[in-house]
């Protein structure tokens, strides 16, 4: 098989060995270049055509956030954040990267052989991706007209993998307050779940929180499972409460996509919304075809606006998807079904 030609940028010598020596180890990847700067690494682009880039987010002159706006209009290469425990990972999603690893350090509860193969797995993911996708998880979506009925006994669920920060933002941003409460699994670290919900909170019109037991997802609120704990919805005198526990990886993921959305399609029935978006792997597909069988209404991501058209492409496969749309669709579709 081709190697993947990978392209390292990062200030700190030591970050730069250590990656390299985290992701040589596997023989389906190949280091192409390495570069301490962006200016230096603009030239090992043209010099070497990476199939993807690993970058750090905080480096001098140029940080790694305007180098993405600087590259991706000129040279389509897939970008991986290596970052600290940092918000500005989402700016980074925002200006195009494709997903993003924490550097192993003592705030970032992961050591480096799980960094190294959490890098690797994204590399593999990021090879795969296209420009078209990216440039339609960037199409401005409008704002969806009508009117929501009375739906204090509906919910809506919604799971994501990689590419899934900005999907969900660009969905939840044009979401009015009066929506049914919305409960959200994104695979995402821990601490990043909770900067996570804080930014959808300062940026939408909806109530983001980071998920614990006991919450109760009204109208116009928002929960996102935390990042190392699975989520369920259970219903409560006619009340949809959130239930987080640990537990052991499922399909690969804590938390998991399937187990929010078995829970929904035990609990709501015919009362929940069903969405799954960009994600590599096969998390949510068997969860959204349970809640298609009980009667509630799914909607899955086309490849098109998929980052990576794994998890809708397994849900298409198997019946599991009512309606396949666009990105840029489903807020309104969404809004209709509401009706």
């Amino acid at each position: 098989m081709k190697k993947i030609r990978v392209l390292i940028v990062d200030d700190s010598p030591f970050f730069r060995q250590t990656i390299a020596t985290a992701i040589s180890s596997d023989p389906l990847i190949e280091i192409v270049a390495v570069a301490s700067n962006p200016s230096e690494a603009r030239d090992r682009i043209v010099e070497t055509n990476p199939d993807v880039i690993t970058c750090d987010v905080e480096m001098p002159v140029m940080n790694g956030i305007e180098f993405l706006r600087w590259l991706l209009p000129q040279h389509f290469v897939p970008v991986i954040m290596v970052s600290s425990v940092s918000d500005k990972v989402f700016d980074a999603m925002n200006a195009g990267a494709v997903d993003f690893v924490v550097k192993p350090d003592q705030h970032s509860f992961q050591n480096p052989e799980t960094f190294g193969s959490d890098l690797i797995r994204k590399i593999k993911t990021a090879s795969t991706v296209k420009l078209g996708s990216l440039k339609a998880q960037h199409t401005a979506g409008s704002i969806p007209q009508g009117q929501v009925k009375d739906s204090s006994d509906r919910i809506i669920v919604i799971g994501a993998s990689t590419g899934g920060t900005e999907a969900i933002f660009n969905i939840l941003k044009v979401l009015p307050n009066t929506v049914p409460g919305i409960a959200i699994v994104q695979h995402i670290p821990p601490i990043f779940s909770k900067m996570f919900a804080e930014r959808l909170n300062d940026q939408t019109a909806l109530t983001v929180k980071e998920a614990e037991t006991g919450l109760w997802p009204g109208r116009g609120n928002v929960v996102i499972a935390p990042g190392d704990m699975h989520m369920k919805i259970k219903k409560v005198g006619g009340i949809f409460q959130i239930e987080c526990f640990r537990g052991e990886k499922i399909n690969g993921h804590c938390p998991s996509v399937d187990v929010l959305f078995e829970s929904a399609a035990r609990d709501a029935g015919n009362r929940v919304i069903g969405i799954l978006l960009t994600g590599m792997g096969y998390d949510g597909a068997k969860g959204l075809l349970n809640i298609r069988r009980k009667g509630g209404r799914t909607i899955g991501q086309d490849e098109t606006s998929s980052i990576v058209y794994g998890m809708p492409k397994v849900a298409q496969g198997i019946g599991a998807v009512e309606i396949q749309a666009s990105l840029i669709d489903i807020p309104k579709i969404l809004m209709n079904l509401l009706e």
